[in-house]
């Protein structure tokens, strides 16, 4: 007997490895799964921009990348003492404008130098509601820095709208990199801010959105059901954290395994498991440092990262290389 709808999720056409260059983009969600690729050893730049919500602000962004745009202090503006973008999360934003563009332009170089050689793009929709200028409409901006809301116009695009938006992405994306994927995916966190039937009635108009946009591009873009796992197999609120809105880290680590399950092949798979045993070897903090044993352990765990860098020497374990001889040299 079952007790719950088990969503279903084939095998991708195209599969996700540790050969790829991942660019990973939109909500607090794709935060997520881009760290959990970043921590298994991908090669992956995850939000460059910070975190990004609705279609119009990741398309903005993909454009920005394409065009290499520096950023200068017109792109600024300052409130209560710090310069801001309306194109970045406030992660970017500092006391010093110089401070804020150096962060904004070095984190744009590495978001180009990703794209150039791209493989796979991750976009997360989180929701249709967008906020624009009221002094600019045609500017929609990615992060409201707790501005007045008299300075913006809020609304909810319509399906056209936000399909012709992410339909430019993929075709942006395509012109620089042609035989890259795009795996859409809209976020199984709720807005409740919004209300929750206006919040339903965005993530509606996401799903119909995306589902255009990969019928177009049927061969390079798939679609993968956080949205979905969360509001069917995941509805218990006990898989949600403490605000009743976000998931749980459970949550996101069962919908990790689905991704998983979904792109990985079993090659890749094992490899994020050999990676992993090493990775919580070297979380492993002893009681007492200075024992026999735990020096045993460190050289074990030495022995296991260089056969590791040896069997896939184009990743980078420099810096837990560094981290075991530290502690083996205390």
């Amino acid at each position: 007997m079952d007790f719950y709808t088990k969503i279903k999720t084939d095998k991708s056409a195209f599969c996700v490895s540790h050969d790829d260059h991942i660019l990973v983009l939109g909500s607090c969600f794709a935060d997520h799964v881009g760290q959990r690729l970043a921590n298994s050893k991908f090669s992956c730049v995850v939000n460059p921009f910070g975190t990004l919500y609705n279609p119009f602000s990741i398309l903005a962004a993909v454009e920005m990348m394409v065009e290499r745009k520096v950023f200068t202090t017109d792109d600024l503006f300052q409130s209560q003492g710090l310069w801001h973008s309306w194109s970045h999360h406030g992660a970017f934003s500092s006391s010093s404008a110089g401070q804020s563009l150096d962060m904004i332009n070095a984190s744009m170089e590495r978001a180009w130098e990703q794209l150039s050689r791209l493989d796979v793009l991750i976009v997360t929709y989180g929701t249709a509601w967008v906020y624009r200028l009221a002094s600019h409409p045609s500017t929609v901006v990615a992060n409201c820095h707790k501005q007045s809301e008299k300075l913006f116009i809020r609304q909810m695009e319509d399906v056209d709208t936000l399909t012709d938006c992410m339909h430019r992405t993929v075709e942006l994306v395509h012109a620089v990199r042609p035989q890259s994927k795009v795996i859409f995916t809209v976020s199984p966190i709720r807005h409740v801010r919004d209300g929750m039937h206006a919040n339903q009635l965005s993530k509606a108009a996401l799903l119909l959105a995306v589902d255009k946009v990969i019928g177009s591009f049927t061969t390079s873009c798939d679609y993968f059901p956080s949205y979905e796992i969360m509001m069917d197999e995941l509805r218990d609120y006990r898989f949600y954290d403490d605000d009743m809105v976000h998931p749980s880290s459970k949550a996101v680590d069962y919908i990790w395994e689905r991704f998983s399950d979904t792109y990985f092949s079993k090659d890749t798979m094992a490899t994020v498991k050999e990676w992993r045993e090493i990775a919580l070897g070297l979380a492993h903090r002893p009681l007492h440092a200075d024992t026999e044993a735990y020096r045993r352990f460190l050289n074990s765990l030495l022995e296991k990262i260089i056969n590791f860098k040896n069997k896939h020497p184009f990743l980078d374990v420099e810096k837990e290389l560094a981290i075991c001889n530290t502690r083996l040299e205390i």
